[in-house]
């Protein structure tokens, strides 16, 4: 089960690829598609090694992508 997402908002992206290349679990790839400034903006593969570390949000020049992590599913202990 995937620890997080990611979520792009296409058209603030200019397909710089610091997202990609900054995701330590690597679940990220720039896409074929176009956005209307004719960027390829990222998107997910590999989507369940996702941790949500929010790294790719962190490194976007253009506040285009956001990671984040799901709760806790209830009655799941968390490991110290």
């Amino acid at each position: 089960m995937p620890k997080g997402s990611v979520a792009v908002t296409a058209e603030r992206c200019k397909g710089c690829g610091f997202c990609v290349e900054f995701c330590p679990t690597h679940v990220l790839e720039l896409s074929s598609a176009f956005n209307a400034k004719g960027y390829h903006p990222p998107h997910m593969i590999n989507a369940e090694k996702c941790s949500g570390c929010n790294l790719c949000g962190m490194y976007c020049p253009d506040f285009a992508i956001f990671g984040y992590r799901f709760p806790d599913a209830k009655g799941e202990k968390k490991e110290a």
